[in-house]
């Protein structure tokens, strides 16, 4: 019976020893900008599939973490299904084709493997006869299972980028698992794909739009570790695998459920599995709950099983039994996980806590919605208030309705939301994008990659090898054009890791031009947005460039500074303070992380203190060349978001900071200078952010403080030392003064009600009183409104001012008064009309404001007669 170890052991085994270079897993977090999540293994390869990047070797194998949200909705209704699996790979750049790929496929499932052949089927894509051949007459499958298939058997992305025929494996799981036909017009539940072998030769710039071919024909396959293992143990489903099955059993000995005597259970507890798999590689690979973008899809996905748990009968958090759970069962394959284990249950512990608060009131809101609704539909006003008072995601109140025969009105939802605030919760793909990537092909192809001599060097000899002008390819440039200039070597760094581009200058003996900024449109390649200031330059021209000195070094302060930072930042409050992006400029810094609170004074303070400390110690900053693999098993910490070759650079400092880094560093640390931390912030949910300065921007920035407080102190005759006790002497007098003010001001507002309350006009059984008070307050007229009340009893009290032009108005109504059905509001509102404002809804009491301070005086008196009209 093979476990899910022994199956990753065969199958990279079988690769190996066929020349494949085994390739860790990628993080779920890819570094292509057009996919929120990893959903296949060769995200990490796209590159070399399109030429835009030289692969490191021919062929390759991995086993990735993937993460789909595509068939979510279906999660747990099918015996095969899930929203994070392990995929197995391998791949070929431009190395072997069809004629490997397919018979190594065959080799493996049935003697690695040891699969029945006479169980297998096969499909090939509709006019693809050399697959069909290769299968019949080279392997020697019966042509009788052996069928052709159309959009199935057509792989793409779902966004541009490449694509090609597909020919896929098959298992048939036996009579009893449904119809025959094959896996094209049979029983999905019977014939189950257990490997897809894409024939990557073609790119597309919209789905199932070929637009061209790839520089190269190549192979990309795809096997699920979970179908394989429930085909290899003639498992019911991939639920009973060893790798999900312990996950299935925490969420049924937390809601004391039984997993196969219920379906409705049954589908509930496999969702409470598959997402907390799921929920648990996201946060480990630095994902945290937010809404939106991936961190959206985490929050849907916790709050789905938490509703699913919470049905059961749930009432103690499940999350975190799911999460420790699964990094008890994963981490031999994936250490990191083991690493994260108390981050992870923290986070979705807090997430649960906080959805729960809201869970059973918003769930019996959306039940008396559907209780009250003609049409069986909620409409987008509830929908919408369900998400944003309750959290429930959209998905999950459709989700819920569904389940009740209802349907959502995700019009209505959708207009909400756009209304209250403009955001989109995935990222989209531009097609201007497929163009530039084009031009960018075309350089290459022209031009060849830079070589980049910035570390070592500010100034280069260079020659001009291609100029883009408004996305076109030049062969010259004119004073005050603007050009992106493609140059054979140059010292000018490329925006990468949040460090911005360098700027300078590129000299020609015809012209030169101001270099604005420099970037890397693919790895290898430094693209120059510069400015033409003088003459004009051509390609083909030998040129000079060198950068701005100045700046650079204020860069490298300040990068140098990041890398001491995010060490004591992890020191002080964990390692699980992961660095979620940062920007690193000339003098100043930004650096996001993971952290769930703000940091206390103390912390935030033990920070700085500690990243200053460090930095006066001047130790030696060191960078080394080595591959990834050798980087990791040094201990150095990558990061989100960053890409990395095989070749890596390394920067260590002291024996603290050990980081992936390919940008510029100080020499020393003690280079960085002083390290200010300006602000500590929240950018989203359990996203923190430190924005700081660095080397001279620091000092002036002290200078500046230390200014400060000189004025100040000299304006309390005091000194900057003593400034605090003479501030908080200060208050105290100030404090005393506010409290004579108020004394005076309430024995006045006494006085004026008691006036008042003489001039007060019998109505029956109650009074009223209406007056104009000079230059009150809004809190002082409705104080003065509240001491008349308590003088009169049942009354109704109308007061207005004047103060700076601008109207205030109050109105008090007794409780007797008021459960007699007299409303403040309604009288209220007769003046907040003539002082053309607006005024509040509380039948007691009522307070309305306007610009028309003139009109007070009709707005008093309009109010009193309505105060006449109703205690007539």
């Amino acid at each position: 019976m093979p476990d899910s170890n022994s199956i990753r052991r065969t199958f990279s085994g079988f690769f190996e020893e066929r020349g494949h270079v085994t390739v860790p897993s990628s993080s779920l977090i890819p570094v292509d900008p057009t996919l929120l999540l990893t959903n296949a293994g060769m995200v990490q390869f796209k590159p070399y599939f399109l030429g835009d990047e030289p692969p490191p070797y021919p062929r390759a194998t991995s086993i990735q973490k993937c993460a789909r949200t595509s068939d979510i909705d279906i999660i747990g209704t099918t015996e095969r299904h899930f929203t994070f699996f392990e995929m197995l790979g391998n791949f070929s750049f431009g190395d072997y084709f069809k004629d490997k790929a397919i018979p190594w496929s065959y080799e493996l499932v049935t003697e690695g493997f040891g699969l029945d052949p006479e169980r297998l089927w096969f499909t090939v894509y509709k006019d693809d006869d050399e697959a069909a051949e290769i299968w019949i007459d080279g392997v020697g499958v019966p042509p009788d299972r052996l069928q052709r298939g159309d959009k199935d058997n057509f792989w793409q992305m779902g966004v541009p980028g490449p694509c090609g025929p597909a020919s896929e494996i098959f298992y048939d799981r036996g009579a009893h698992r449904g119809a025959d036909g094959g896996p094209i017009g049979g029983d999905e539940d019977r014939f189950v794909e257990i490997w897809n072998l894409v024939f990557m030769q073609n790119i597309q710039d919209t789905p199932y739009h070929v637009v061209g071919d790839l520089p190269k024909k190549s192979i990309d396959t795809g096997a699920g570790i979970e179908r394989l293992n429930m085909v290899l143990n003639d498992l019911d489903s991939v639920f009973e695998t060893d790798t999900v099955r312990p996950v299935l059993d925490s969420g049924a000995r937390a809601t004391n459920a039984i997993y196969g005597e219920d379906e409705t259970t049954d589908v509930s507890l496999r969702i409470l599995a598959d997402h907390g798999r799921t929920m648990t590689f996201l946060i480990g690979d630095g994902v945290v709950p937010s809404n939106e973008g991936r961190g959206y899809i985490l929050r849907r996905l916790i709050r789905r099983a938490v509703r699913h748990a919470w049905q059961l009968g749930c009432e103690d958090n499940i999350t975190p039994g799911l999460a420790d759970v699964t990094v008890d069962i994963m981490s031999d394959a994936y250490p990191d996980l083991a690493e994260d284990r108390d981050f992870i249950k923290e986070v979705v512990e807090r997430e649960e806590v906080g959805f729960r608060r809201t869970l059973e009131t918003g769930y019996a809101m959306l039940e008396d919605a559907l209780d009250g609704s003609t049409e069986n539909r909620i409409d987008g006003g509830t929908a919408f208030r369900l998400h944003d008072t309750y959290g429930f995601p959209i998905e999950l109140t459709t989700e819920i309705a569904g389940e009740r025969g209802a349907t959502v009105d995700r019009d209505g939802f959708d207009a909400a939301m756009e209304e209250q605030r403009r955001r989109s919760r995935l990222l989209s793909f531009d097609t201007d994008d497929f163009q530039a990537a084009e031009i960018i092909r075309d350089v290459l192809d022209k031009a060849g990659t830079t070589e980049f001599v910035g570390y070592e060097l500010e100034t280069s000899p260079a020659r001009i090898l291609a100029l883009v002008r408004e996305g076109e390819m030049v062969t010259s440039a004119a004073e005050g054009e603007e050009v992106e200039l493609f140059v054979d070597r140059t010292p000018f760094y490329a925006e990468g890791g949040g460090q911005v581009g360098d700027t300078g200058e590129i000299v020609t003996e015809t012209g030169t031009v101001k270099v604005v900024d420099t970037q890397a449109p693919v790895t290898g390649l430094h693209g120059h947005k510069a400015v033409v200031l003088r003459g004009s330059v051509a390609v083909g021209q030998d040129a000079h460039a060198e950068i701005d000195h100045d700046r650079r070094e204020r860069v490298s302060k300040s990068h140098t500074g990041t890398h001491v930072l995010h060490a004591s930042l992890r020191d002080v409050i964990g390692q699980h303070a992961r660095q979620n992006g940062s920007l690193v400029e000339a003098g100043r810094l930004r650096f996001d992380f993971s952290h769930h609170a703000a940091l206390d004074p103390d912390e935030l303070a033990e920070v700085e203190r500690l990243t200053n400390e460090r930095i006066i110690e001047n130790d030696r900053v060191r960078t080394i060349e080595a591959t990834k693999e050798e980087a990791e098993k040094m201990g150095a910490v990558a990061f989100f978001g960053d890409k990395y070759g095989e070749q890596v650079r390394v920067v260590s400092a002291g024996g603290y900071s050990l980081e992936f880094c390919g940008g510029t560093h100080t020499v020393s640390t003690g280079q960085v200078g002083p390290l200010l931390i300006s602000t500590e912030s929240s950018i989203g949910a359990n996203i923190r952010r430190f924005e700081a300065l660095t080397g001279t921007d620091a000092y002036l920035h002290i200078v500046e403080l230390r200014n400060t407080v000189r004025s100040g102190a000299g304006l309390l005759k005091s000194t900057p030392t003593e400034l605090p006790g003479a501030i908080g002497s200060l208050l105290g007098r100030v404090k005393d003064q506010e409290k004579r003010i108020a004394d005076f001001e309430q024995r006045h507002r006494s006085e004026a009600a008691a006036a008042l309350a003489e001039a007060a006009e019998a109505i029956g059984e109650s009074n009223v009183v209406a007056a104009t008070v000079p230059d009150a307050t809004p809190d002082g007229l409705r104080m003065l409104a509240l001491q008349l009340r308590d003088r009169l009893g049942s009354s109704v009290v109308a007061l207005g001012t004047n103060r700076d032009g601008k109207a205030s108005l109050v109105v008090l109504t007794s409780k007797d008064l008021v459960q007699k059905g007299l409303s403040a509001a309604e009288i209220v509102a007769t003046g907040a009309t003539i002082v053309r404002g607006g005024g509040g809804k509380d039948a007691e009491l009522s307070m309305a404001g306007g610009p028309g301070g003139d009109d007070v005086a009709e707005a008093v008196e309009a109010m009193g007669k309505k105060a006449r009209e109703l205690l007539a």
